[in-house]
C-alpha cells in the first residue's frame, strides 16, 4: 500500500508542554510513520532544548508555545522557515496576521484550535488559512488533527476566539462538572470515592451515548431521561432557571474566555 505524501512530511514540534504534548501522544498512537522532531526546554525527552541547535528542513512547523513568548520563539527559528513552509500555530489569541507580520506575508500559515483528549484521539480540532496555504498544505493539517479526533475548517478567522472558548477550554469546563457533580454526591451522603466513580462515570457514558446519537439532539437525549413529575424533572427546574440556571452561567464562561482571548491577541 502506498502511503500518502502527506506521511512522509518532516514535522518539527516546537513546545510539548500540555497541548503539544497531547498532540505528539496521539501523533504516535495514531500515526507511527510521521516523522516528528521535537524542540522543548524543558522536556527532558525533546530531540532538542534550544531552536538553535536545529538544521535542516522541515515541511511544517507546529508552534505549540505559550502566547506570551511567541515572538521570541519564532524569531529563534527563523533559519529553518523557507518561503513553503507551512507555519501551524496552536497559540491562542495570535492571529494570521501576527505570523505573517514576523516571517513573510506570503508565508503559508494556519490557525489551528485544538483540545487535550487529542491525547487519546477524541480531540476536536478548528483550523482556518491563510490564502498562501497550498491544496496539499492543507490535506497535511487535515491528517494531523484529524488522526487525533475530529477536524473541521472555518473561513472566517474572527471566529477563532469563539472557538477557542468553546472547544479548547471547554475540556476544562467538563473536568469541573465532574468535581462538582462528586461534591454534590457527597453532600447527599455519598462517600467520596462513591461520588467520584458515579461522576466519572456518568459524565464519560453521557458522552458516549450522545455520540452514538447522531440522529438525536441534545435536547431530545435530555427530555428522553426526563419523566414528567420525576425528580430528573425537579433538578432540571434548578438548572435550567432562567436568570441562574446553566444556560445563563456557561454563556458567560464561554464570553470571558473569548474576550481573554482578544486580549492575548493585543499582546
Amino acid at each position: 500500500m502506498i502511503q500518502p505524501p502527506a506521511l512522509h512530511a518532516r514535522l518539527l514540534l516546537v513546545g510539548c508542554g500540555k497541548m503539544g504534548g497531547a498532540l505528539l501522544k496521539g501523533w504516535k498512537e495514531q500515526r507511527p510513520n510521521l516523522s516528528v522532531t521535537v524542540v522543548d526546554p524543558a522536556a527532558p525527552d525533546a530531540d532538542f532544548h534550544s531552536a538553535s541547535d536545529v538544521s535542516g528542513s522541515f515541511d511544517c512547523v507546529i508552534l505549540a508555545v505559550k502566547p506570551q513568548v511567541m515572538t521570541e520563539t519564532v524569531m529563534q527559528l527563523k533559519h529553518l522557515v523557507s518561503p513553503v513552509t507551512l507555519i501551524l500555530s496552536i497559540a491562542a489569541g495570535k492571529p494570521i496576521s501576527f505570523f505573517e507580520g514576523l516571517l513573510d506575508v506570503r508565508q503559508p500559515v494556519i490557525r489551528v484550535m485544538p483540545n487535550t483528549p487529542a491525547a487519546i484521539g477524541y480531540g476536536m480540532s478548528v483550523l482556518c488559512a491563510n490564502s498562501h496555504v497550498t491544496s496539499m498544505q492543507k490535506d497535511l493539517a487535515t491528517l494531523l488533527m484529524s488522526s487525533v479526533g475530529l477536524a473541521e475548517w472555518i473561513d472566517d478567522e474572527n471566529l477563532m476566539d469563539a472557538v477557542t472558548a468553546l472547544s479548547g477550554s471547554g475540556p476544562a469546563y467538563v473536568f469541573h462538572l465532574i468535581e462538582s457533580l462528586a461534591e454534590a454526591g457527597e453532600t447527599v451522603g455519598l462517600s467520596h470515592d462513591l461520588s467520584m466513580k458515579l461522576a466519572r462515570q456518568t459524565v464519560v457514558g453521557s458522552a458516549l451515548l450522545a455520540q452514538q446519537s447522531d440522529r438525536l439532539d441534545a435536547a431530545t437525549l435530555r427530555q428522553n431521561v426526563t419523566s414528567p413529575g420525576g425528580t430528573t424533572e425537579a433538578a432540571l427546574k434548578v438548572l435550567m432557571a432562567e436568570q441562574s440556571g446553566l444556560t445563563d452561567l456557561m454563556s458567560r464562561v464561554v464570553a470571558a474566555a473569548r474576550n481573554r482571548g482578544r486580549e492575548l491577541a493585543d499582546k
